[in-house]
Order: C-alpha cells, then structure tokens, then sequence
C-alpha cells in the first residue's frame, strides 16, 4: 500500500471514522493521542476498540511510552483492522519491540525529540518497522527551536531519509503542515518533501489530501520523460543515448522505471 497521504481522525469521534475512510487517502489514522484530551483517553480506547475491524483496515496512533495511557493502548495494538501502531516520540528500539510484542502488524515510529534522532539507526533497523515519520512541531519544542524554516529543519529531515536508505525500509512520511485553508504554502511543503526523498505526508484534515496525493504522484510531464527514456534506451541497445539534451545511464534509468512503477501504484 502506498503512503502518500496519512489522514488523522480523532480517537473519541467515531462519527468521523468513516468520512476519514471516504476521504481518498491512502491511509487513516485514528488518534488516540494528541487529539484526545486525558479525561477522555480511556472512553476513546473503549470506542476505537469496539470500532475496529479487518475489513476497515486503519492505522492506530497510541500514547507515548513515558504517558500512564502507553500499557492501555497496547491491548489495541494486536487488534483485527489495525493494520500498524503509529508510535509517537519513538526514542529507542526497545520501545518499538514493546509494541511488537504487543501484537502490532508493523509499526510507525514518529521520531520527534533529540532521543529519536540520536537512536535513528536503531529504530529504522527494528523489526517491523515500516516508515520513519517525522515531527517537525514536536521536534521543535524539545529542541528549543522558535519558529524553524525549512533550512532549520533540513538536516533533521536528511537523516531520516538517510536512516531509512541504510535500513533498507520504505521512505519516511513528512509531518503535517498546520495551515488547513493554504492550498499554497502545503502545495510547497509537499513538493519540498518530495524533493527530499520522503514518500507521503500527513494529513490533518481531509481537504489536505487531493493536494498531497497529486503532489506525491508522478506528474504527466514526468511519467512522458520516464517513457521516452525507457524507449531510447530500448532502441539503442545498450549503446550510449541521450534524452531531451542529457545523457542517460543507469541512475537515469532506474528514476524512469521508478516513476512509470509509482504512476501504476496510484492508478
């Protein structure tokens, strides 16, 4: 499945479950974190659990290891219909294991804090874990950042696509951008995210997600480039060619087939 577009659903609004689930994203993931306030932490597990099922597959973002609700969620996490654990302020493998061990199909860890960027390696190499996701917002507060730009938190950013490379997992999922209403300003952030490497984004509200899904899918005029790059390469026989005035060979190759692969996935 791809992850394009990763769409968050309040945990304790179960009206809402299923217009997530009709929004187009790729996935949807149910919140039992941020999005719920202490008091109604337990009455949210209670719904969500009732809730679930295989034939609705969703993601499940559970509390954090260091909050009294982490032992809770994880009864969840092993659940039919919970397709991954989405595991905020991730900071070591040892956690991860926790939540695989509670029966989690895959899990996600958000690295958010200076504990998960310094336990990188580890956490992208633990079993069963699918995608780094990256917190920019949390990320920021324990880092003491006021107001980062995108030249701030680019070195942060390449290491989670570099920790994803070296573990041999799939490409991380960029964090959400806040502003619902700026078509604009999340258009930019999609393409930078791209740009950097990263697979999808999270979604904090479904008008989001056509932009993140069109913005992570292969583009008419590249998917034409990729075609005539596979056809000159074909022609020429293993013979040195060129397209569109540059030169191609294997690296060039491989984009080609990447894109042409990622425009049949989104089909």
């Amino acid at each position: 499945m791809r992850n394009r577009s990763l769409l968050f659903v309040p945990g304790h609004r179960p009206e809402r479950f299923d217009k997530a689930l009709a929004s187009g994203a790729d996935g949807v993931i149910i919140d039992l974190e941020d999005a719920v306030a202490p008091p109604d932490k337990p009455a949210a597990r209670d719904t969500v659990r009732i809730w679930l099922s295989s034939a609705r597959p969703v993601i499940l973002r559970i509390n954090s290891a260091d909050t009294p609700w982490f032992d809770d969620d994880l009864a969840l996490c092993g659940l039919p219909g919970v397709a991954a654990v989405m595991l905020p302020k991730a900071d070591s493998a040892a956690t991860v294991a926790r939540v695989m061990a509670a029966g989690a199909a895959a899990v996600l860890p958000l690295i958010e804090s200076a504990a998960g960027l310094a336990a990188l390696a580890g956490i992208a190499g633990a079993a069963g874990v699918q995608r780094l996701v990256f917190g920019a917002i949390d990320l920021q507060v324990d880092l003491g950042l006021r107001d980062a730009l995108e030249d701030e938190l680019l070195p942060f950013r390449l290491q989670l696509v570099l920790a994803s490379r070296l573990a041999g997992i799939g490409a991380p999922i960029d964090g959400v951008s806040t502003a619902i209403d700026d078509a604009q300003t999340l258009q930019h952030d999609v393409q930078r995210a791209r740009r950097l490497g990263f697979a999808g984004k999270l979604c904090i509200h479904p008008r989001q997600v056509a932009t993140v899904q069109h913005g992570f899918s292969p583009s008419a005029d590249e998917q034409a480039w990729a075609r005539r790059v596979l056809d000159a390469a074909a022609a020429a026989g293993g013979a040195a060619v060129a397209v569109d005035g540059r030169m191609v060979d294997t690296p060039v190759l491989k984009r080609a087939e990447t894109i042409l692969r990622e425009a049949s996935d989104a089909a």
